[in-house]
C-alpha cells in the first residue's frame, strides 16, 4: 500500500471550521455568563475558560499518546487527506486489515483527529483573546497585550510541534517537546488570568522575602526538569523497565546505560546508529526520573511549608502539598499496577496542575520586604 503524503493541506479549511465550532461553545458560555460585564471582565472569564480547556487538551494529548493513537492518521493535518476519519474509511480499513493492532485503526484515527479539532478550537480562542486584548488596550484599559500576543505565537509553534510529532513518526524528542510546549501554553494563560484578576481587583502581587522567591524559582525549575524526564519516560515506553518500588529490578542501582538512554536525537526504539535500544537504556531513563522525583518532592514540600506562612499564598501552598501527594500515589501506582491508562493520564494531569499552581504563586508574588506574620503583629499589639 502506498503511504499517504506526510502533509496534505487540502482539508485545512474544513478543520479550521471545526475549530471555530469548538470555540463557539466557550465563547457563548462566556457571553451568557457575563452579559453586562465590562469587556475586561469578559476577557478575564474567557482566559480562565481557555486555560481550563488547554488543561483538558493536555490530558487528551496524554490519552492520545498512551493509547498509541498518535499515528492514527499518519498524515497532517487531516486523515489521509480528509477532514475526518469518515472520509478515509477505505484507507483505514486497508491499514487495519494489514496490521489489526497497528498504529492505524478506526478508533485511533478518531482519537487523533478529535485531539486536532480540540487543539484548533483552543487556537481560535487564543486568537480571540489576543485580538480582544489589543482592542481593550486601544481604549485605555490597564491590560498588557503582549502576553496574549506571545501566547498566540506560542500556540502556532505548538501546532508545528504537533505536525512534526506525526510526520517524524513519534520521534521521542519531538513528542517530549510537544508535551513541554503544551505546559508552557498553560503557564502563559495562567499568567494572564492572574494579571486580569489584579486589574479587576485593583491589587498588586504580594511582597515576599527574596529567599522565598528564590526557592519558588528553584521549585519551578525542578518541576520543569521532572516533567521533561517524565515525558522522556513515557515517549520511550520506559515505565515498565522497573516494576518494583522503591528498588528497581530488585536492586538499588540496577544495570543502566545512560549514553543510550539519553541520546536525544534518535528514532523511537532505536539508537542514533539505527540499532535497537537496550533494556539497560530504558532502565536508566526510568530510574533517573525516579531519583529526580525524590529531590523534587523534598524541595516542593519545603516550598509548600514556606508559602503557607504567607497568608495571601496559602491556597497555592495547599494545592502544592495536595498535588505532591497525588503525584506520589499515581507515580507509584503506574509502576506497581503495570501502567494503567487512567493512572497514567492522572499522573500527567498532576504534573500539568503543578505547573499551573506554581505559575500562579509566581504571578501572585514579587520580591520585596516580606510582610510580618499575623501572629507576630497580634503579639506586638498586645504588648503595646
Amino acid at each position: 500500500m502506498n503511504a499517504p503524503p506526510l502533509y496534505d493541506l487540502s482539508p485545512v479549511l474544513h478543520i479550521m471550521l471545526m475549530g471555530v465550532v469548538v470555540a463557539l461553545g466557550p465563547l457563548s458560555w462566556m457571553w451568557l455568563r457575563n452579559p453586562r460585564a465590562v469587556p475586561a471582565r469578559r476577557l478575564q472569564a474567557l482566559t480562565l475558560a481557555v486555560m481550563f480547556l488547554t488543561f483538558d487538551l493536555v490530558l487528551f494529548g496524554a490519552f492520545t499518546r498512551l493509547t498509541d493513537s498518535g499515528l492514527g492518521c499518519p498524515d497532517w493535518p487531516g486523515c489521509y487527506g480528509n477532514a475526518s476519519p469518515s472520509g478515509a474509511q477505505v484507507q483505514i480499513d486497508r491499514a487495519q486489515a494489514e496490521m489489526p493492532t497497528g498504529p492505524v485503526t478506526h478508533g485511533k484515527a478518531w482519537i487523533e483527529m478529535i485531539h486536532r479539532y480540540l487543539a484548533t478550537g483552543v487556537g481560535v480562542l487564543i486568537l480571540t483573546l489576543a485580538a480582544g486584548t489589543w482592542v481593550l488596550r486601544r481604549h485605555g484599559a490597564g491590560v498588557s497585550p503582549w502576553w496574549p500576543a506571545a501566547t498566540l505565537a506560542w500556540v502556532c509553534l505548538q501546532g508545528a510541534f504537533g505536525a512534526w510529532t506525526v510526520t517524524m513518526k513519534l520521534f521521542p524528542a519531538m513528542v517530549t517537546l510537544h508535551l513541554l510546549a503544551g505546559l508552557v501554553l498553560l503557564a502563559l494563560l495562567c499568567r494572564q488570568t492572574v494579571a486580569y484578576a489584579h486589574v479587576q481587583g485593583g491589587r498588586a502581587p504580594v511582597a515576599i522575602a527574596a529567599s522565598l522567591r528564590s526557592l519558588l524559582f528553584a521549585g519551578i525549575a525542578l518541576v520543569w526538569l521532572q516533567v521533561a524526564l517524565g515525558g522522556w519516560v513515557s515517549t520511550n515506553y520506559a515505565v515498565l523497565a522497573c516494576t518494583d518500588f522503591p528498588a528497581c529490578q530488585g536492586s538499588w542501582w540496577p544495570a543502566m546505560d545512560f549514553r543510550q538512554g539519553f541520546e536525544l536525537w534518535r528514532d523511537l526504539g532505536k539508537t542514533g546508529g539505527g540499532e535497537h535500544i537496550g533494556f539497560a537504556a530504558l532502565t536508566a531513563i526510568h530510574y533517573v526520573h525516579r531519583l529526580a522525583a525524590y529531590l523534587v518532592f523534598a524541595v516542593l514540600a519545603v516550598l509548600a511549608w514556606q508559602l503557607h506562612r504567607v497568608s495571601a499564598l496559602r491556597p497555592q501552598a495547599r494545592w502544592t502539598a495536595a498535588l505532591l501527594l497525588w503525584q506520589v500515589v499515581t507515580g507509584v501506582s503506574n509502576v506497581l499496577l503495570g501502567w494503567p491508562l487512567l493512572v497514567a493520564v492522572a499522573h500527567t494531569g498532576g504534573a500539568a496542575a503543578l505547573v499551573v499552581i506554581l505559575t500562579w504563586a509566581l504571578a501572585e508574588s514579587r520580591a520585596g520586604a516580606a510582610p510580618m506574620p499575623t501572629a507576630k503583629i497580634d503579639a506586638r499589639e498586645r504588648s503595646a
